[in-house]
């Protein structure tokens, strides 16, 4: 089985491409939720908020099932890379600042970045956590792009093949 990562920025899509993967049949999991992850207190830094992390006995239970012939999870999590080695490939969605700030701040599936402290805050990960990612990356995509091309990339970069274009 191929396990595949989509990772990025709030408002680069993750949600949006892992949707379009599960309508074309793959197993697609959006790590975004408490299924999937929890809020906890970082006991290196306990004066700081709460971080949105994996649960990471689910998430390996998730990467240990060999019941399908790939697997896309998507999010962005602090201890993602702990999980690193068990993927096949990880990318990187993202997107242009101004592009992710109108979809931060028209979505309706989502509360997070209506607030101008979330926007703060995803600009300064943009310039301090994205660099990292991409270090970690085997592809990026920019999301910019139409839905269907960013999946068609994704899909190529897999190797999981592309169903023709009528």
């Amino acid at each position: 089985m191929k396990r595949i990562l989509l990772t990025g920025m709030s408002g680069t899509g993750k949600s949006t491409v892992i949707r379009a993967l599960a309508e074309r049949g793959y197993k697609a999991v959006d790590s975004d939720s408490d299924e999937w992850s929890v809020w906890a207190d970082d006991p290196l830094q306990p004066n700081t908020e709460p971080d949105w992390i994996w649960r990471e006995d689910r998430i390996q239970g998730l990467l240990s099932n060999e019941n399908a012939g790939a697997l896309f999870v998507s999010g962005c999590k602090t201890n993602q890379g702990k999980f690193y080695p068990q993927f096949d490939h990880i990318v990187l969605l993202s997107a242009p600042a101004d592009l992710i700030i109108e979809r931060l701040t028209t979505r309706t599936t989502n509360p997070y970045g209506k607030r101008p402290e979330n926007l703060a805050q995803v600009l300064r990960y943009l310039e301090t956590v994205e660099p990292l990612l991409r270090c970690g990356a085997t592809l990026e995509i920019d999301t910019s792009d139409p839905l269907d091309q960013v999946v068609q990339t994704i899909l190529r970069h897999v190797r999981l093949g592309v169903a023709s274009e009528g």
